[in-house]
């Protein structure tokens, strides 16, 4: 993956930069110590990861998300943990590093960055996630064709390699990748508001800022996701 890396403090890019020396699959082509920069270089370069700190001077990491049209997938590293939450709002950002970066914890975060740059395969042996059969859904769980009447499914999120369906009367645990449930929900009555939740719009029971409540379950929706849920509510 070719990378760049953007913060303010020469030590932190040197550590980053140090860090993706041990990892085969990146390709650091650039360093920047202000995001104005940076963006320069991308209208001009395709970049597939971006290390990128919070705390810049006039320009922050959020402020720089906010003016890319398409932004590659983004790690961002800080010294800041209060940030995380805000973080979930972004589709882009694959993981939160908090400063100092440990090795082992790095290579997890590129793990997820490589996860979410596969291509999708239509289908393998290791999803387990079956055809449906008009209200009827099918998982495959310990060699059982499991059914799962669609309507009853309240909320469906991914968790590394599986995914839990919560419906109204059971909670499954499958593995299987969110993308692959999703093309087997109804899009009438199924949405997916983040990276790694779809939920039966239906069964909401309010919305607060950038979360929906359903059942006890508080479910965070993307900033990009948003303008779609609103317009699937009946508003007054």
């Amino acid at each position: 993956m070719n990378c760049i890396i953007i913060d303010d403090e020469a030590t932190a890019r040197a550590i980053i930069a140090q860090l993706c020396s041990n990892v085969n699959s990146l390709n650091v082509l650039e360093e920047f110590p202000n995001a104005i920069q940076a963006i320069k270089y991308l209208n001009q370069n395709d970049i597939d990861l971006i290390f990128l700190d919070i705390h810049m001077p006039d320009f922050t990491g959020f402020d720089f998300i906010e003016t890319l049209k398409n932004p590659p997938k983004i790690i961002l590293t800080t010294s800041d943990s209060k940030f995380a939450i805000q973080a979930f709002e972004y589709d882009c950002i694959v993981d939160y590093l908090v400063k100092p970066i440990a090795s082992e914890r790095f290579q997890k975060a590129i793990k997820k960055a490589e996860v979410k740059s596969m291509p999708i395969a239509a289908s393998t042996a290791s999803e387990k996630v079956e055809t449906t059969s008009g209200n009827d859904l099918y998982v495959n769980i310990d060699r059982r064709l499991i059914k799962i009447d669609i309507p009853s499914i309240y909320l469906v999120e991914a968790k590394g390699d599986y995914i839990h369906v919560k419906t109204e009367n059971q909670n499954y645990t499958v593995h299987s990748t969110l993308k692959k449930i999703e093309e087997k929900l109804p899009n009438d009555l199924f949405l997916k508001v983040h990276r790694s939740f779809i939920i039966n719009v239906n069964k909401i029971i309010d919305i607060e800022d950038n979360s929906v409540l359903i059942k006890k379950d508080v479910i965070p929706v993307s900033r990009s996701n948003r303008p779609e849920l609103m317009k699937r509510l009946n508003l007054l």
